[in-house]
């Protein structure tokens, strides 16, 4: 899904995401364990929402159902017009590729790629662009995250905030409408954990869609909205 796409599947003003009645059960070695009980919600286009609660909450697994790499035990998912929870496996890493851009805690760089590869690999995977034009693209989303001058270096020789700067970079890669970001900061220190925070906030406010979990307080400063789970439950939803 483009931005184009995008337009067009919210021009009635339907919410970019909408989960209802989604519940999520796992395996438990004595009894199932719930990570989503019944959670429904509604995410409009535009908005940087941190998503916030315990450990075992359900934060993560509400990304995991939302992007597609789990399935909801009952429930629906709905990301623009596509119905996530019932598209078939052989369409959902196409989708994904398109329509979402993951941001991980601990960057998820391939070790032997330089960081503008890293940056190009999504790009390979959906052949949307032009195989001319993909070391250029790559370069252009490095210099809009800061990082342009270390293109050509392999991971290991950055920072851990240059390399969340280039997994950033890479969740842009296909122009993606959404992103989800899971503790992106939780491996950083205080300050490069704001300057990545400033970053998402001026991604949000070019036109895209974050959905962001965290333990961080000071990601609720950048946030437009706040949601909080227990126990796989929606407790509360504020707004800034």
């Amino acid at each position: 899904m483009t931005n184009s796409a995008l337009a067009s599947a919210t021009a009635d003003n339907a919410p970019l995401i909408r989960l209802r009645g989604v519940t999520k059960t796992y395996p438990g070695a004595t009894a199932p364990f719930t990570a989503l009980d019944d959670l429904s919600l509604d995410i409009r286009a535009g908005e940087f929402v941190a998503v916030t609660g315990e450990s075992g909450s359900g934060k993560s697994t509400l990304l995991s159902l939302v992007a597609g790499i789990d399935r909801a035990t009952r429930g629906e998912v709905r990301v623009g017009a596509t119905a996530v929870h019932s598209l078939p496996e052989a369409r959902m890493a196409e989708w994904r590729g398109a329509a979402v851009g993951i941001v991980f805690q601990f960057f998820q760089l391939i070790p032997t790629l330089s960081a503008a590869e890293n940056v190009m690999l999504p790009m390979d995977f959906c052949d949307r662009w032009p195989a001319r034009e993909r070391r250029d693209r790559a370069l252009a989303l490095l210099e809009r995250v800061g990082v342009a001058d270390q293109a050509d270096k392999l991971p290991s020789r950055l920072s851990g905030g240059q390399q969340q700067r280039v997994a950033i970079a890479r969740a842009l890669a296909n122009d993606p409408p959404l992103l989800l970001a899971d503790e992106p900061t939780g491996n950083l220190d205080s300050r490069t954990s704001e300057s990545v925070l400033s970053l998402f906030g001026e991604i949000v406010s070019s036109g895209r869609t974050l959905l962001l979990v965290t333990h961080a307080p000071a990601a609720l400063r950048h946030a437009s909205r706040t949601v909080a789970l227990a126990d796989g439950r929606l407790v509360s939803d504020s707004r800034a």
